[in-house]
């Protein structure tokens, strides 16, 4: 398993949920941290956490991801301040429900933008970097809904596909480089997740009798990372689920994924 000791990581999405546990993660391992998210006071009270917890070092660079251009002026930060990225985590992303027709299209562009364009952006940015030096990480956290489309979440399902395929190509391409390209594929997580994407009262939330917590899904995805995994798919219901998305027919699939995304 790799080291992370007196590497440099980068973790989007840092203020909550699965970001902040791997921050957690990272820096019991001797990681130094650049944590980014909107939140300015959430990232400053994890910084003060770690950095009692005796963590190697920790920046805090506030931005909001989800406006175009966002990751090219996060990167331009880095290099002022001097800091070469060892591991980047694409953890930042949210989702909302409802028919397509009747959400709002400014959201659902600022969804797209986090999703999909920040990822590609700092997989292109600190990717060459990486690639250029012969060594890097690049865990991007996608969802057990990038295996399928999904009604009533059309736009986040599509999101997350593109980051399963995006990943799953460019690990293809870098693994010669000397970079690893791993993609997390979650289920049902108790983070923000669930209040701000409104599923709460699906019938995919309601019968999940038990769903991951952020620590578990933060665990199984940094032994994934330490290991070079490229899909990392925590607990054996999400991977039963993946598993019978692809032998059952198309339609059926869609069918089903509709009625567990409708209000009960």
């Amino acid at each position: 398993m790799r080291d992370f000791r007196g590497s440099t990581a980068l973790i989007t999405g840092a203020s909550s949920g699965i970001g902040e546990e791997l921050a957690r993660l990272l820096a019991r391992q001797g990681c130094r941290l650049v944590l980014t998210a909107r939140r300015q006071d959430r990232l400053d009270a994890l910084a003060r956490e770690l950095e009692k917890a005796g963590a190697e070092g920790v920046w805090v660079l506030a931005a909001d991801l989800a406006v175009a251009g966002a990751a090219a002026r996060l990167v331009e930060e880095l290099d002022h301040r001097g800091l070469s990225i060892d591991v980047l985590v694409n953890n930042a992303g949210f989702g909302g429900s409802g028919p397509f027709l009747d959400t709002d299209l400014a959201t659902e562009q600022e969804m797209v933008q986090l999703n999909v364009v920040a990822v590609m952006d700092l997989c292109k940015l600190l990717g060459r970097r990486m690639a250029a030096r012969g060594a890097g990480h690049i865990l991007n956290v996608a969802s057990t809904a990038a295996f399928q489309p999904g009604p009533l979440m059309a736009v986040y399902y599509a999101s997350k596909a593109f980051v399963l395929s995006f990943s799953e190509a460019l690990a293809a391409e870098l693994r010669d480089a000397g970079v690893v390209v791993s993609t997390l594929c979650p289920g049902p997580t108790q983070t923000e997740f669930v209040a701000r994407a409104d599923v709460g009262g699906t019938r995919l939330v309601n019968r999940v009798t038990r769903m991951a917590s952020a620590p578990d899904v933060a665990r199984a995805a940094f032994v994934g990372l330490s290991r070079g995994s490229r899909l990392i798919i925590p607990g054996v219901v999400n991977k039963l689920g993946v598993l019978s998305v692809r032998l059952m027919p198309r339609r059926w699939v869609i069918a089903l994924v509709r009625r567990l995304q409708e209000k009960s």
